[in-house]
């Protein structure tokens, strides 16, 4: 009796066997089914492409970069204006602290929209390949061939599984000796354009709409970093945002084609212009709603 009880213990095994193996298979392709609706299951690594062909880590770094304060780039005929919206976050924080223009060679600038500890990490980068260039060609490196470089390195962060896109988007100004002023934008993706006037981060669509009102060519910096003013303090939302620090930089003639921040005289001009501009509009919007 024993190879009989055997011969059947083993026919319930396969049996058993069979049927989870149906019920494991049913479920997979339910799951399955899920995940291409929904992407689930495709955002868990910058490798992996969903079924309709995005990567969803790639996507999510694009997010990051616009939920921060909004950075405007403008590219005029005499040289490159930085504005950013730096939201205070504490009032212990001391002004001036975390900045988010830098200097990246003594003609170029930077902006950033995003996790500041990533900006800092692609700042510190930047640096060193242009140190490397300087060296290398005893010559300034040109911001084309900084931005291209830049953008190979933030793509390359696209790639790998160990490793994570960064959470910002890229602003890269200055004025070379023979192209004169250029302005580029690098997204998390890797890709960069050329523009005469960009805006980044949260406030972003808004900005974009009033810079193409603007006559970019027929600007001064002077007159670019009013513009720039007024646009910051027409998107910052006082309900929403918190209260925010207006930071100013250029690359120009006045400031020997070096990028610097704009002197505080001239700040502290634009802010007023800025906040004159805002309050005759909210007075026209009272008056039309009265009417």
């Amino acid at each position: 009796h024993y190879p009989l009880r055997r011969q059947r213990q083993m026919c319930i095994r396969d049996r058993v066997s069979t049927q989870s193996t149906g019920i494991t298979l049913f479920f997979t392709f339910q799951s399955l089914l899920i995940m291409t609706s929904i992407g689930t299951g495709y955002d868990l690594s910058a490798t992996t492409f969903s079924p309709d062909g995005r990567v969803f880590q790639v996507e999510y770094a694009h997010k990051a970069a616009e939920n921060s304060g909004t950075a405007i780039g403008l590219r005029v005929k005499d040289g490159v204006v930085f504005a950013v919206e730096k939201l205070v976050i504490s009032k212990m924080l001391e002004p001036g602290s975390n900045k988010r223009i830098h200097t990246v060679t003594p003609h170029i600038g930077m902006a950033t929209a995003g996790l500041m500890a990533d900006a800092s990490a692609v700042l510190n980068w930047a640096r060193k390949e242009s140190g490397d260039y300087r060296q290398f060609y005893s010559n300034e490196i040109p911001t084309k061939i900084l931005c291209d470089r830049l953008s190979g390195y933030v793509q390359m962060y696209t790639l790998y599984g160990y490793v994570r896109p960064f959470g910002i988007s890229i602003l890269l100004g200055g004025v070379d000796k023979k192209a004169g002023p250029q302005l580029f934008c690098i997204e998390p993706s890797g890709i960069s354009w050329g523009y005469y006037g960009c805006a980044i981060g949260k406030g972003k669509q808004a900005a974009k709409s009033e810079i193409e009102k603007l006559k970019l060519s027929e600007l001064t910096c002077r007159q670019a970093v009013v513009e720039a003013a007024k646009m910051i303090y027409s998107i910052h939302d006082d309900v929403k945002d918190k209260e925010f620090e207006l930071e100013l930089s250029w690359v120009c003639p006045e400031s020997n084609n070096k990028h610097t921040m704009v002197p505080k005289d001239i700040k502290e001009q634009a802010e007023k212009l800025a906040q004159a501009a805002l309050d005759e509009e909210d007075e026209s919007s009272d008056d039309e709603m009265d009417a």
